[in-house]
Protein backbone atom coordinates (compact mmCIF):
# COMPACT_ATOMS: atom_id res chain seq x y z
CA UNK A 1 0.00 0.00 0.00
CA UNK A 2 1.17 3.51 -0.74
CA UNK A 3 0.10 6.99 0.27
CA UNK A 4 -0.39 9.61 -2.41
CA UNK A 5 -0.54 13.35 -1.93
CA UNK A 6 -0.92 16.44 -4.05
CA UNK A 7 0.60 19.88 -3.46
CA UNK A 8 1.30 23.08 -5.38
CA UNK A 9 4.56 25.04 -5.55
CA UNK A 10 5.63 28.05 -7.65
CA UNK A 11 8.76 27.82 -9.84
CA UNK A 12 8.39 30.99 -11.93
CA UNK A 13 8.89 34.65 -10.96
CA UNK A 14 5.15 35.11 -11.38
CA UNK A 15 2.60 33.29 -9.22
CA UNK A 16 2.77 29.99 -11.08
CA UNK A 17 2.21 26.71 -9.33
CA UNK A 18 3.68 23.23 -9.17
CA UNK A 19 1.35 20.29 -8.66
CA UNK A 20 3.24 17.57 -6.85
CA UNK A 21 1.92 14.01 -6.55
CA UNK A 22 4.03 11.61 -4.59
CA UNK A 23 3.91 8.09 -3.20
CA UNK A 24 5.81 6.37 -0.41
CA UNK A 25 5.91 2.68 0.29
CA UNK A 26 4.48 1.77 3.69
CA UNK A 27 6.39 -1.51 3.92
CA UNK A 28 4.57 -4.04 6.07
CA UNK A 29 1.34 -2.05 6.44
CA UNK A 30 -1.32 -4.35 4.97
CA UNK A 31 -4.30 -2.00 4.98
CA UNK A 32 -4.80 1.66 5.65
CA UNK A 33 -7.42 4.31 5.10
CA UNK A 34 -7.54 8.06 5.61
CA UNK A 35 -10.32 10.56 5.69
CA UNK A 36 -9.91 13.53 3.38
CA UNK A 37 -7.97 16.45 4.79
CA UNK A 38 -6.59 19.64 3.36
CA UNK A 39 -3.80 22.00 4.34
CA UNK A 40 -3.16 25.51 3.05
CA UNK A 41 0.15 27.27 3.53
CA UNK A 42 1.89 30.15 1.82
CA UNK A 43 5.50 31.38 1.82
CA UNK A 44 6.79 34.56 0.20
CA UNK A 45 10.21 35.70 -0.99
CA UNK A 46 11.28 38.51 -3.34
CA UNK A 47 11.37 36.14 -6.31
CA UNK A 48 9.22 33.16 -5.38
CA UNK A 49 5.78 32.49 -3.99
CA UNK A 50 4.76 29.05 -2.80
CA UNK A 51 1.22 28.06 -1.96
CA UNK A 52 0.15 24.48 -1.37
CA UNK A 53 -2.96 22.44 -0.85
CA UNK A 54 -2.60 18.80 0.15
CA UNK A 55 -4.96 15.87 0.35
CA UNK A 56 -4.15 12.30 1.27
CA UNK A 57 -5.85 8.97 0.74
CA UNK A 58 -4.84 5.32 0.57
CA UNK A 59 -4.14 4.10 -2.96
CA UNK A 60 -2.52 1.07 -4.53
CA UNK A 61 1.07 1.15 -5.76
CA UNK A 62 -0.04 0.16 -9.25
CA UNK A 63 -1.50 3.64 -9.77
CA UNK A 64 1.96 5.18 -9.66
CA UNK A 65 4.83 4.36 -12.00
CA UNK A 66 7.18 6.57 -13.95
CA UNK A 67 5.97 5.18 -17.27
CA UNK A 68 2.26 5.81 -16.64
CA UNK A 69 2.68 9.08 -14.77
CA UNK A 70 5.12 10.64 -17.25
CA UNK A 71 3.06 9.53 -20.24
CA UNK A 72 0.66 12.39 -19.56
CA UNK A 73 0.93 15.05 -22.28
CA UNK A 74 -0.17 18.47 -21.06
CA UNK A 75 0.91 21.80 -22.51
CA UNK A 76 2.91 23.89 -20.05
CA UNK A 77 3.28 21.07 -17.52
CA UNK A 78 6.56 19.43 -16.46
CA UNK A 79 6.16 15.90 -15.10
CA UNK A 80 9.04 14.50 -13.08
CA UNK A 81 10.11 11.76 -10.67
CA UNK A 82 12.39 12.39 -7.71
CA UNK A 83 15.11 9.81 -7.00
CA UNK A 84 17.95 9.59 -4.52
CA UNK A 85 21.23 7.71 -4.38
CA UNK A 86 22.37 7.45 -0.75
CA UNK A 87 20.55 10.71 0.04
CA UNK A 88 21.98 12.59 -2.95
CA UNK A 89 18.61 13.53 -4.46
CA UNK A 90 17.58 14.53 -7.97
CA UNK A 91 14.53 15.55 -9.96
CA UNK A 92 14.44 13.33 -13.07
CA UNK A 93 12.78 14.63 -16.22
CA UNK A 94 11.84 12.52 -19.25
CA UNK A 95 13.36 14.66 -21.99
CA UNK A 96 13.72 11.91 -24.60
CA UNK A 97 11.63 13.84 -27.14
CA UNK A 98 13.98 16.84 -27.24
CA UNK A 99 17.68 17.64 -27.21
CA UNK A 100 17.02 20.82 -25.18
CA UNK A 101 16.13 20.76 -21.46
CA UNK A 102 12.44 21.33 -20.78
CA UNK A 103 13.16 23.94 -18.10
CA UNK A 104 15.72 26.70 -17.67
CA UNK A 105 18.60 26.72 -15.23
CA UNK A 106 16.76 29.40 -13.22
CA UNK A 107 13.64 27.22 -12.98
CA UNK A 108 15.78 24.23 -12.00
CA UNK A 109 17.35 26.19 -9.15
CA UNK A 110 13.89 27.15 -7.85
CA UNK A 111 12.65 23.57 -8.05
CA UNK A 112 15.72 22.45 -6.07
CA UNK A 113 15.11 24.95 -3.25
CA UNK A 114 14.43 22.91 -0.09
CA UNK A 115 12.27 25.56 1.54
CA UNK A 116 10.36 27.07 -1.37
CA UNK A 117 10.53 24.30 -3.98
CA UNK A 118 10.54 20.52 -4.30
CA UNK A 119 14.05 20.21 -2.85
CA UNK A 120 16.93 18.42 -4.58
CA UNK A 121 20.66 18.52 -5.27
CA UNK A 122 19.98 18.83 -8.99
CA UNK A 123 17.65 18.32 -11.97
CA UNK A 124 18.58 15.58 -14.44
CA UNK A 125 17.27 15.34 -18.00
CA UNK A 126 17.05 12.01 -19.85
CA UNK A 127 17.67 12.96 -23.49
CA UNK A 128 18.03 11.25 -26.87
CA UNK A 129 21.37 9.56 -27.40
CA UNK A 130 24.12 11.20 -29.44
CA UNK A 131 27.14 9.73 -31.23
CA UNK A 132 25.59 6.27 -31.16
CA UNK A 133 24.77 6.18 -27.42
CA UNK A 134 21.42 4.96 -26.12
CA UNK A 135 20.72 8.14 -24.13
CA UNK A 136 22.23 11.49 -23.21
CA UNK A 137 22.23 13.02 -19.74
CA UNK A 138 22.37 16.65 -18.68
CA UNK A 139 22.15 17.99 -15.15
CA UNK A 140 21.55 21.39 -13.57
CA UNK A 141 22.88 21.81 -10.02
CA UNK A 142 20.82 23.30 -7.22
CA UNK A 143 22.46 26.69 -7.89
CA UNK A 144 21.56 26.51 -11.59
CA UNK A 145 25.09 25.72 -12.81
CA UNK A 146 25.70 22.76 -15.12
CA UNK A 147 28.34 20.16 -14.17
CA UNK A 148 29.82 17.66 -16.58
CA UNK A 149 28.16 14.70 -14.85
CA UNK A 150 27.29 13.17 -11.49
CA UNK A 151 28.00 9.64 -10.27
CA UNK A 152 25.00 9.24 -7.97
CA UNK A 153 22.91 10.98 -10.61
CA UNK A 154 23.97 8.40 -13.22
CA UNK A 155 22.68 5.59 -11.00
CA UNK A 156 19.37 7.42 -10.54
CA UNK A 157 19.29 8.03 -14.30
CA UNK A 158 19.76 4.31 -14.96
CA UNK A 159 16.92 3.30 -12.63
CA UNK A 160 14.71 5.99 -14.16
CA UNK A 161 15.32 4.68 -17.70
CA UNK A 162 14.77 1.08 -16.57
CA UNK A 163 11.38 1.97 -15.12
CA UNK A 164 10.40 4.10 -18.12
CA UNK A 165 11.31 1.28 -20.49
CA UNK A 166 9.95 -1.40 -18.14
CA UNK A 167 13.29 -3.25 -18.16
CA UNK A 168 13.49 -6.27 -15.87
CA UNK A 169 16.57 -8.01 -14.45
CA UNK A 170 20.12 -7.15 -15.46
CA UNK A 171 20.48 -4.47 -18.13
CA UNK A 172 23.15 -2.07 -19.31
CA UNK A 173 23.09 0.89 -21.69
CA UNK A 174 25.33 3.70 -22.88
CA UNK A 175 24.95 7.31 -21.77
CA UNK A 176 26.53 10.38 -23.31
CA UNK A 177 27.50 12.96 -20.65
CA UNK A 178 29.56 16.10 -20.49
CA UNK A 179 32.32 13.88 -19.10
CA UNK A 180 32.11 11.43 -22.01
CA UNK A 181 30.68 7.92 -22.30
CA UNK A 182 29.28 6.33 -19.13
CA UNK A 183 27.96 2.74 -19.01
CA UNK A 184 25.68 1.78 -16.09
CA UNK A 185 24.48 -1.77 -15.50
CA UNK A 186 21.46 -2.53 -13.34
CA UNK A 187 22.13 -5.62 -11.25
CA UNK A 188 19.68 -8.37 -10.35
CA UNK A 189 19.42 -7.00 -6.80
CA UNK A 190 18.50 -3.50 -8.03
CA UNK A 191 21.91 -2.00 -7.33
CA UNK A 192 23.54 -0.11 -10.20
CA UNK A 193 27.13 -0.78 -11.26
CA UNK A 194 28.64 1.99 -13.36
CA UNK A 195 31.74 1.94 -15.54
CA UNK A 196 32.94 5.46 -14.78
CA UNK A 197 35.77 5.35 -17.31
CA UNK A 198 39.39 6.30 -16.63
CA UNK A 199 40.57 8.98 -14.20
CA UNK A 200 42.22 12.12 -15.54
CA UNK A 201 45.38 13.07 -13.67
CA UNK A 202 47.14 15.66 -15.85
CA UNK A 203 47.00 18.91 -13.88
CA UNK A 204 45.85 21.17 -16.68
CA UNK A 205 43.08 18.72 -17.63
CA UNK A 206 41.64 18.41 -14.09
CA UNK A 207 41.89 21.48 -14.24
CA UNK A 208 44.16 22.92 -11.56
CA UNK A 209 46.88 25.56 -11.60
CA UNK A 210 48.89 23.48 -9.12
CA UNK A 211 52.06 22.18 -10.75
CA UNK A 212 52.40 18.46 -11.38
CA UNK A 213 54.76 16.87 -8.88
CA UNK A 214 54.40 13.25 -9.98
CA UNK A 215 54.90 13.47 -13.70
CA UNK A 216 52.06 15.73 -14.80
CA UNK A 217 49.85 14.66 -11.87
CA UNK A 218 49.29 16.54 -8.61
CA UNK A 219 49.78 14.04 -5.77
CA UNK A 220 50.11 15.06 -2.10
CA UNK A 221 50.89 18.61 -3.14
CA UNK A 222 50.66 21.59 -0.81
CA UNK A 223 47.61 23.83 -1.06
CA UNK A 224 47.30 26.84 1.22
CA UNK A 225 43.67 27.50 2.14
CA UNK A 226 42.92 30.50 4.33
CA UNK A 227 46.47 30.45 5.67
CA UNK A 228 46.52 26.70 6.41
CA UNK A 229 48.59 24.20 4.38
CA UNK A 230 46.81 21.05 3.22
CA UNK A 231 48.12 18.02 1.33
CA UNK A 232 45.94 17.49 -1.74
CA UNK A 233 45.70 15.19 -4.74
CA UNK A 234 43.80 16.35 -7.81
CA UNK A 235 41.73 13.98 -9.97
CA UNK A 236 39.12 14.53 -12.66
CA UNK A 237 36.32 12.04 -13.25
CA UNK A 238 35.11 14.28 -16.07
CA UNK A 239 34.54 16.85 -13.31
CA UNK A 240 37.25 18.27 -11.02
CA UNK A 241 38.06 16.88 -7.57
CA UNK A 242 40.48 17.94 -4.86
CA UNK A 243 41.09 15.16 -2.33
CA UNK A 244 42.75 15.66 1.04
CA UNK A 245 43.63 13.27 3.84
CA UNK A 246 44.77 16.03 6.17
CA UNK A 247 46.83 19.14 6.80
CA UNK A 248 50.51 19.29 5.93
CA UNK A 249 52.52 17.84 8.81
CA UNK A 250 49.36 17.18 10.81
CA UNK A 251 47.51 14.00 11.86
CA UNK A 252 45.18 12.15 9.53
CA UNK A 253 41.72 13.63 9.25
CA UNK A 254 38.77 12.82 11.48
CA UNK A 255 36.11 13.91 9.05
CA UNK A 256 33.32 14.16 11.61
CA UNK A 257 35.26 16.98 13.28
CA UNK A 258 35.29 19.20 10.18
CA UNK A 259 33.34 22.44 9.93
CA UNK A 260 32.42 21.65 6.35
CA UNK A 261 30.21 24.70 5.62
CA UNK A 262 33.13 26.93 6.62
CA UNK A 263 36.02 25.17 4.88
CA UNK A 264 34.21 23.72 1.83
CA UNK A 265 33.56 26.97 -0.06
CA UNK A 266 37.18 28.05 0.45
CA UNK A 267 38.36 24.97 -1.46
CA UNK A 268 35.61 25.22 -4.10
CA UNK A 269 36.47 28.81 -5.03
CA UNK A 270 40.24 28.60 -4.53
CA UNK A 271 42.25 30.39 -7.21
CA UNK A 272 44.10 27.15 -8.01
CA UNK A 273 40.87 25.70 -9.48
CA UNK A 274 39.81 27.77 -12.50
CA UNK A 275 36.60 25.74 -12.98
CA UNK A 276 36.01 25.55 -9.20
CA UNK A 277 36.27 22.09 -7.63
CA UNK A 278 34.51 19.37 -5.69
CA UNK A 279 36.39 18.62 -2.47
CA UNK A 280 36.61 15.28 -0.65
CA UNK A 281 37.86 15.15 2.94
CA UNK A 282 38.91 11.57 3.67
CA UNK A 283 39.56 9.44 6.73
CA UNK A 284 41.36 6.11 6.25
CA UNK A 285 39.78 3.34 8.33
CA UNK A 286 41.76 0.55 6.64
CA UNK A 287 43.32 -0.18 3.25
CA UNK A 288 39.90 -1.27 1.96
CA UNK A 289 37.66 1.05 3.96
CA UNK A 290 37.55 4.83 3.60
CA UNK A 291 35.24 7.46 5.02
CA UNK A 292 34.53 10.80 3.37
CA UNK A 293 32.63 14.03 3.57
CA UNK A 294 32.17 16.08 0.44
CA UNK A 295 31.64 19.69 -0.54
CA UNK A 296 30.21 19.63 -4.06
CA UNK A 297 30.78 22.37 -6.58
CA UNK A 298 27.44 24.09 -7.13
CA UNK A 299 25.56 22.07 -4.49
CA UNK A 300 27.49 22.43 -1.21
CA UNK A 301 27.52 19.71 1.43
CA UNK A 302 25.70 16.63 0.14
CA UNK A 303 25.07 13.18 1.58
CA UNK A 304 26.89 11.42 -1.24
CA UNK A 305 29.02 12.05 -4.34
CA UNK A 306 29.69 9.16 -6.68
CA UNK A 307 32.42 10.79 -8.76
CA UNK A 308 34.00 11.98 -5.52
CA UNK A 309 34.08 8.45 -4.11
CA UNK A 310 35.78 7.27 -7.31
CA UNK A 311 38.28 10.13 -7.26
CA UNK A 312 39.25 9.59 -3.64
CA UNK A 313 40.00 5.89 -4.22
CA UNK A 314 42.32 6.94 -7.06
CA UNK A 315 43.96 9.48 -4.74
CA UNK A 316 44.27 6.94 -1.92
CA UNK A 317 45.98 4.45 -4.25
CA UNK A 318 48.34 7.10 -5.65
CA UNK A 319 49.28 8.16 -2.11
CA UNK A 320 49.79 4.53 -1.04
CA UNK A 321 47.01 4.65 1.54
CA UNK A 322 44.57 2.06 0.14
CA UNK A 323 44.06 -0.87 -2.20
CA UNK A 324 42.28 -0.61 -5.54
CA UNK A 325 38.99 -2.04 -4.24
CA UNK A 326 37.39 -0.14 -1.35
CA UNK A 327 34.19 0.48 0.51
CA UNK A 328 33.68 4.22 0.80
CA UNK A 329 31.43 5.40 3.62
CA UNK A 330 29.53 8.58 2.79
CA UNK A 331 27.05 10.36 5.10
CA UNK A 332 24.21 8.75 3.11
CA UNK A 333 25.66 5.22 3.09
CA UNK A 334 28.40 3.09 1.46
CA UNK A 335 29.54 2.78 -2.14
CA UNK A 336 31.72 0.00 -3.54
CA UNK A 337 34.53 1.39 -5.69
CA UNK A 338 37.13 -0.53 -7.73
CA UNK A 339 39.93 0.95 -9.84
CA UNK A 340 40.87 -1.99 -12.06
CA UNK A 341 44.52 -2.21 -13.01
CA UNK A 342 43.92 -4.21 -16.19
CA UNK A 343 41.80 -1.57 -17.97
CA UNK A 344 42.40 1.53 -15.79
CA UNK A 345 38.62 1.95 -15.47
CA UNK A 346 36.82 2.78 -12.24
CA UNK A 347 33.66 0.88 -11.31
CA UNK A 348 31.12 2.19 -8.83
CA UNK A 349 28.29 0.12 -7.34
CA UNK A 350 25.48 1.49 -5.21
CA UNK A 351 21.72 1.98 -4.84
CA UNK A 352 19.20 4.38 -6.37
CA UNK A 353 15.47 4.57 -5.69
CA UNK A 354 12.40 6.63 -6.52
CA UNK A 355 10.96 8.92 -3.85
CA UNK A 356 7.93 10.63 -5.42
CA UNK A 357 6.24 11.81 -8.62
CA UNK A 358 5.33 15.40 -9.42
CA UNK A 359 4.05 17.88 -12.00
CA UNK A 360 5.09 21.51 -12.40
CA UNK A 361 3.04 24.15 -14.18
CA UNK A 362 5.54 26.23 -16.15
Amino acid sequence: MEIAAVSTVSVAPQSRRVSNAFSRNLGSVSSLSFGFFEKEYCFKSPSLRVSAAASMDAVTAEKFSPASFLDKKETGVLHFVKYHGLGNDFILVDNRDSSEPKITQEQAAKLCDRNFGVGADGVIFAMPGVNGTDYAMRIFNSDGSEPEMCGNGVRCFARFIAELENLQGKHSFTIHTGAGLIVPEIQDDGQVKVDMGTPILKAQDVPTKLSGNKGEAVVEAELVVDGVSWNVTCVSMGNPHCITFGKKGGPNLKVDDLNLPEIGPKFEHHEMFPARTNTEFVEVLSRSHLKMRVWERGAGATLACGTGACALVVAAVLEGRADRKCTVDLPGGPLEIEWKQEDNHIYMTGPAEAVFYGSALL
